[in-house]
């Protein structure tokens, strides 16, 4: 095992799957170049060369189009955006192609393709550059969504969506997680899609999370734990499919479900997992379920609004403590 960055682990991802089949390439936004606006792909132009990655004009609805056209015919693209929030633009080529042709083709066209980027908020970025994407794309059928919060999960899960899955990924990352680091194998691995992994083990209460929100859930599992009070803290890791077949478990045996998000409100994924749980598993809950999510309200540029809108740890012990009737 070595320590390297989430962009290193997706780096490697990526050159270790373009290296192993030739159909592979990347394209986007100063991915050649200029080594990526995250440096992500450095040194991807020099060993592959530009007509495996390639620079696109900032024109998200042209190359999106040139890729699930690719993907449709053979080969496996990887779309990176300089950010999620761009993604709006060619919607239709996902929506309306990407998503559905598997089914309007009755089988006959897949479109193997990952479109990855930065997603969610980072700072003060303002309102058109801070928005997370999660729940609006596993609201569409025939979409996948992987949302890793550390580089062990990135790369394992970026290689399996390059190599093995045949519909499209979303593959949501996140611009202040690039440069943390984290412990990755030197030998080659792949993560299936579609389950959880639960990241500390826990008897009181079940907290699940995903992305970068990861750090809130166990931030507030470390304080509750001064407290005597044991949080199972579940990461997601795939938002579609969504392995709440894990969340269930757990919560059979704390009794108490707490979900962590940057999603808005309305129709997130916590929605689906509530939905699910009180469904599946209702006679195992000692109290309602909760969840803090993102304001529902646009992400504003001031520095305390930013703060504001975002979940926090100690809103999140604040809240386990409700759900264990600990406090009001």
């Amino acid at each position: 095992m070595r320590s390297i960055a989430y962009r290193e682990a997706l780096r490697e991802a990526m050159n270790e799957e373009m290296r192993r089949d030739e159909r592979v390439f990347l394209m986007g936004e100063e991915v050649a170049e200029y080594n990526g606006a995250y440096k992500v792909s450095q040194g991807m132009l020099a060993e592959f060369g530009d007509k495996r990655v390639i620079d696109t004009p900032i024109a998200e609805l042209g190359f999106v189009a040139i890729a699930v056209g690719a993907a449709q015919n053979g080969l496996r693209p990887i779309v990176e955006f300089m950010t999620w929030n761009f993604a709006v633009l060619p919607l239709d080529l996902i929506l309306n192609t990407a998503s559905k042709m598997l089914a309007m083709s009755g089988g006959q066209i897949k479109c193997p393709i990952v479109f990855r980027g930065a997603n969610g908020s980072a700072g003060q970025l303002g309102a058109q550059h801070s928005t997370a994407f999660e729940s609006l794309y596993a609201n569409i059928p025939g979409l996948k969504v992987v949302s890793p919060s550390n580089p062990y999960d990135a790369k394992g899960l970026l290689k399996q969506a390059i190599r093995y899955e045949e519909d499209p990924i979303m593959f949501m990352e996140s611009e202040v997680m690039y440069g943390e680091k984290g412990e990755v194998p030197e030998e080659e691995y792949y993560i299936p899609l579609g389950k959880a992994d639960i990241k500390k083990v826990g008897r009181d209460v079940t907290i699940v999370s995903f992305n970068k929100m990861m750090k809130v859930a166990l931030g507030a599992a470390a304080e509750l734990e001064k407290e005597g009070i044991s949080a199972e803290v579940i990461d997601l890791r795939t938002i579609r499919p969504l392995d709440w077949q894990t969340i269930l478990e757990s919560v059979k045996k704390t009794n108490r479900l707490v979900i962590v998000e940057e999603q808005w409100p309305f129709a997130s994924v916590s929605s689906e997992i509530t939905y699910r749980i009180q469904k599946e598993g209702f006679d195992y809950l000692d109290a309602p379920i909760r969840r803090i999510t993102s304001a529902d309200a646009p992400m504003h540029y001031a520095a305390n609004l930013t703060e504001l809108a975002l979940p926090t740890i100690p809103r999140v012990v604040k809240l386990v403590k409700e759900v264990m009737y600990l406090q009001k």
